[in-house]
């Protein structure tokens, strides 16, 4: 499959058909941020229904690190389906489960024995993160951060930030949760700057801990090392790890929230690595089977222990199709260059961003840690008012030419890079170009040209 090579207009006649239909069937809180339909997807690109064909800077959000259909793991995937496609690991096990088990207890940072528990999806393993901290603490309070995303079940959705569109009439929420500000260094909470800060933010949180909660009173904390629907927040060098030293003081359960960044994505298998941070429990899903329904628990062997025999589970939880496939996964980012190709493409992400910035004043930040990059746009520099409808208008424009990108942020207002880290060289320039192109045409419209 080549790169970008558009056919007809977008939506093109045959995924206009289905939009109608999606709409006459499937409600309208299902969203969807393109209005294309897929017939097949290779690499880093996808053909829809009209034979049109896109670079793929979305990733499924975060989910095909290794690229659409890698070879190894859809032959492992159909040999799996043609032997057996459940039989529940609570009632009847399978070697694939504790194999990937293994494979991750090894892989993940830090001394300490590991454990593993596997469910189906990214909420359901912050769910089981919070009952796991919970039963070895004996304790009941949950600290999360502002612009945080952790899912969209009850109480996922509690620990999510944003009201939309999240949250808005889905209430009560989840009890005994506590939200404090990130280090968002950009629209920092104190109206501090880094480094002159002091990392000002980590006092402030401390201190906001003890008086509205009491460290003593609180089971877990958790975090996601780069925020993503929040918008690629990257916290500053010793963030992290001040907050593990916080835990570590109350005795309090670190919980890695490494749905979005684990896997590859920031340059190392996890984004704590990058502090040297071992959390007492890592949250993993989206890329750890390049498409399939899985996600899991890593734990410190004692605090996963705490819980009682029956107390972890689901029917599906740890699939052998998706376990197959994430064995392979784990197999090609171990691969000697696997990982030196993601920090390369991060690299590349980044250079072209920080071009950008200094060629467009709607480019207000830049961030990035390994290959998860974005960019914040704002119609003034100096007050940082987020550009919304210039985002809407750059990503509208970028599907509208071959490339699929996603915003995300506490406005709506950053584009965010996603592009599976198998991307070639020659497809990140022509992604580029679009790109480009794009905020050329929003600047101009704009009134203030190119």
């Amino acid at each position: 499959m080549g790169t970008i090579r558009l056919r007809t207009e977008i939506p093109g006649p045959r995924s206009r058909e289905l939009l109608e239909r999606r709409a006459r069937y499937v409600p309208q809180g299902v969203s969807c941020a393109t209005p294309v339909f897929v017939e097949r997807a290779e690499g880093a690109v996808l053909e829809d229904v009209d034979g049109n064909v896109f670079i793929d800077f979305a990733g499924g959000i975060a989910v095909l690190n290794a690229g659409h259909c890698p070879p190894q793991v859809v032959e492992a995937v159909r040999e799996q389906a043609g032997r057996f496609l459940h039989t529940c690991f609570m009632v009847v096990g399978y070697g694939s489960y504790v194999d990937l088990a293994e494979a991750l207890a090894e892989a993940a940072p830090g001394p300490t024995p590991k454990k593993v528990m596997f469910v189906n999806s990214g909420a359901e393993a912050v769910e089981n993160g919070v009952k796991i901290a919970r039963k070895a603490t004996g304790r009941q309070a949950v600290v999360c951060f502002d612009d945080a995303f952790h899912g969209r079940t009850l109480l996922t959705m509690t620990l999510t930030s944003h009201l939309m569109p999240y949250k808005d009439g889905f209430g009560p929420f989840a009890p005994e949760v506590y939200r404090f500000p990130y280090a968002y260094c950009y629209r920092c909470a104190y109206g501090r700057s880094y480094p002159g800060c002091g990392l000002y933010c980590l006092r402030a949180f401390e201190d906001a801990l003890e008086d509205r909660v009491g460290g003593r009173n609180v089971a877990a904390l958790v975090v996601e090392p780069v925020q993503g629907e929040g918008g690629f927040i990257v916290p500053p060098p010793g963030y992290l790890r001040g907050l593990k030293e916080i835990c570590e003081k109350y005795g309090i359960v670190f919980v890695a929230d490494e749905v979005q960044t684990g896997f590859g994505r920031t340059g190392k298998l996890f984004a704590v690595e990058h502090e040297g941070i071992e959390p007492d429990l890592l949250l993993v899903a989206k890329s750890i089977a390049a498409g399939l329904p899985l996600a899991g628990v890593i734990g410190k062997a004692e605090i996963m222990d705490a819980v009682h025999r029956g107390g972890l589970g689901g029917t599906y939880g740890g699939n052998p199709l998706a376990c197959a496939a994430g064995l392979k996964v784990l197999e090609m980012m171990r691969e000697p260059g696997f990982l030196v190709r993601a920090r390369q493409v991060g690299e590349r992400l980044e250079g072209f961003c920080r071009g950008l910035q200094a060629r467009y004043e709607l480019v207000g930040d830049v961030r990035a840690l390994g290959a998860m990059v974005a960019v914040e746009l704002v119609k003034d520099r100096q007050t940082k008012e987020p550009a919304v409808a210039e985002t809407a208008a750059v990503v509208r424009y970028a599907y509208e030419h071959g490339l699929i990108l996603l915003k995300a942020g506490r406005y709506g207002n950053v584009l965010r890079f996603l592009p599976p880290l198998v991307i070639t060289d020659d497809q990140l320039d022509e992604a580029f170009g679009v790109i480009e192109q794009a905020l050329c045409n929003v600047t101009a419209a704009g009134g203030t040209g190119c």
